[in-house]
């Protein structure tokens, strides 16, 4: 399975990118897994929507550009369903059939996601009702994701 975590902003934080490549390295056993960075936008005036706007507009524009028609995009979003590690295994399995060419996992600005990426998405779900650094969320979508191919293989992993 081919799988793509596409990002806005870069990892500033030291113990998050060896945590980040640490996943990325456990995973490779059972999927190729990329993460493609974004460049967020900078916001001026946080109290303007308009200029908050436009950052999720392009940073979406950035976002599907990297997109090809086959790919299964599930986006990140605070509001959509909250799953078990069980639950996301089955789904990250049924997924896996489908016949696109990645599984892509977008994880939106500050701001969030533009309404484009969120038409675009086939899916959406919810890490958490809590509120993460983005980086950290990264890391906690990699973890996720390991933790379903172990499940997936009736291999043991800590609960």
């Amino acid at each position: 399975m081919r799988i793509r975590i596409i990002a806005v902003g870069k990892i500033k934080d030291k113990y998050l990118e060896l945590g980040i490549n640490d996943y990325l390295k456990k995973i490779s056993r059972f999927a190729d897994v990329e993460i493609v960075e974004i460049k967020d936008q900078p916001i001026h005036n946080e109290k303007s929507k308009e200029e908050i706007e436009i950052a999720k507009k392009k940073e979406g524009e950035s976002i599907l550009k990297l997109l090809k028609d086959g790919d299964y995009l599930i986006n990140l979003d605070l509001n959509k369903k909250e799953m078990k590690s069980e639950e996301f295994a089955e789904f990250l399995d049924a997924k896996s059939q489908y016949s696109g060419s990645y599984i892509t996992f977008a994880i939106g600005g500050s701001y969030g996601l533009s309404d484009e990426v969120k038409k675009r998405a086939n899916d959406a779900i919810s890490l958490s009702k809590m509120t993460f650094l983005h980086g950290m969320t990264r890391l906690i979508i990699l973890e996720q994701i390991y933790r379903a191919y172990k499940i997936l293989n009736n291999e043991v992993y800590h609960k």
